[in-house]
């Protein structure tokens, strides 16, 4: 976990662990929604 009031020196570990973060967010809301879209066609 990054926490806010920790600055590491590796500005690349951080720059992969932002795309990891936004990715993953990005699944679980694409996954949402098509959860959503199915129950909708229920």
């Amino acid at each position: 976990m990054l926490l806010p009031s920790v600055h590491l020196p590796l500005v690349q570990e951080l720059s992969m662990a932002d795309v990891a973060l936004v990715v993953t967010t990005l699944a679980v809301f694409a996954l949402v929604a098509l959860v959503a879209k199915g129950v909708a066609k229920l």
